[in-house]
């Protein structure tokens, strides 16, 4: 694999674009868009159609599917979600490619951390510069470049930016499926690490909610009558941590109860909220009919238990597919003089759903940065020509073929 002169005319076209890639980042992150903020989700979709519109090819707003939701006192409603923007060139091309990304954050409207900032060493510092708006405007240089190489013809790709990605993906899931299932190979655009680490294998994710219903009663006159639901679900929580440790890799963490009331009350609801992880779908397994015998047995007379939920991301390992892409990777690195390295992450993303239905694929392919979901989340100005670099280099060895994107396909499908 070498840099070819038509590869070359490619990274020159992403480097003469350094400000623009960095300038429509900090513009995005300025508006908030955390995953239940509808207004602000709405005015980020508006911005990255129109900068969509630079690309010669076909831009769509696909409706999402409602998600349900369990409130804190118990009750189940529905929930909408916003749409997604798929992006499509050259469907009809023998070689597909799917390029994911989210647009929502993880910061409500009403966070205090709201604008981009430059720190004193340099960094960016702002909600989403990393995770993962700089991601999308390095998605989207990426193809801006390719657009311009003579091989373009072979290769056809599609764009799917979700607006629920940060909440599980409860809306775009099925969207991410169908991707999945027809492309040949996936580029996500979560963040890489600091020093440009990517991430390997990653755990598999679920998150459940346990309602607890029990019988409201005077807690001084007539206590007895009354049956416990905090109680209980305190006694279900510790019974749900006992779980960690008993097989390898799962990790058991429970996130929150909510419930009950005034302090003379005996109370009737509380709702346990709590995520697992996992190595692989035998631990998958054994979890979930774990969580289901706990959720089967109240643990004293009185009590009603309700779940909900369940896994949202499969494991993603490194299988044949991903070693061989990854591979791939760093070889097209080396040829920017970009180390590539991974290691795994018990973190999920994207790339999890996109395994699943088939898809071998490098999920963290967004610019180098860190501290991300918190207000310290920070992004470097040069990683966003050099990720969209190695993107746009990817895209050009697929389309010559020195990545053999069919063969990683077909190596993906042989483990499914």
């Amino acid at each position: 694999m070498r840099i070819l002169t038509s590869d070359q005319a490619v990274l020159d076209h992403v480097a003469a674009r350094r400000e623009t890639i960095i300038g429509r980042t900090i513009d995005w992150a300025n508006i908030n868009s955390g995953s239940r903020n509808a207004a602000g989700l709405n005015a980020v979709l508006d911005v990255l159609e129109a900068a969509a519109g630079a690309l010669s090819a076909t831009v769509e707003r696909l409706p999402t599917q409602g998600s349900t939701t369990v409130t804190d006192d118990g009750s189940v409603r529905t929930e909408a979600h916003a749409d997604a923007l798929k992006i499509t060139a050259r469907p009809e091309a023998p070689i597909q490619v799917v390029l994911t990304g989210h647009y929502d954050t993880v910061f409500p409207a009403d966070s205090r951390f709201q604008t981009v900032t430059t720190r004193a060493d340099g960094a960016l510092n702002g909600p989403g510069v990393a995770d993962m708006k700089g991601g999308i405007s390095v998605l989207l240089a990426a193809l801006e470049a390719f657009e311009t190489h003579p091989d373009k013809h072979g290769v056809g790709w599609t764009v799917l930016l979700s607006p629920d990605e940060e909440i599980g993906s409860p809306a775009s899931a099925p969207l991410l499926a169908e991707l999945g299932a027809r492309g040949h190979v996936g580029l996500t655009y979560e963040p890489a690490l600091a020093d440009g680490t990517l991430a390997g294998a990653r755990k598999g994710s679920g998150n459940y909610h346990l309602i607890v219903t029990g019988r409201a009663a005077h807690a001084g006159r007539a206590f007895d009558e009354g049956r416990n639901a905090v109680a209980g679900a305190a006694i279900i929580a510790a019974a749900l941590h006992g779980l960690n440790g008993q097989h390898e890799g799962v990790t058991v963490n429970v996130a929150k109860i909510s419930g009950g009331g005034a302090l003379n009350v005996v109370a009737d609801n509380a709702v346990v909220r709590f995520n697992v992880r996992v190595p692989d779908k035998a631990a998958a397994d054994w979890i979930d009919a774990s969580v289901r015998a706990i959720a089967a047995t109240p643990p004293f007379e009185g009590l009603t238990l309700d779940l909900h939920g369940g896994f949202t991301r499969a494991p993603k390992p490194m299988d044949d597919a991903q070693t061989a892409l990854f591979e791939a990777v760093k070889e097209a690195g080396a040829l920017l003089g970009q180390p590539i390295a991974w290691k795994p992450s018990g973190g999920v993303c994207e790339g999890n759903n996109l395994h699943a239905a088939g898809l071998p694929n490098i999920d963290t392919l967004g610019v180098r940065g860190g501290d991300i979901h918190s207000d310290q989340e920070f992004a470097w100005p040069d990683s966003f020509v050099e990720r969209a670099q190695l993107s746009a280099l990817i895209l050009c060895k697929i389309a010559s073929g020195e990545i053999d994107a069919a063969k990683l396909k077909s190596l993906r499908m042989e483990t499914l």
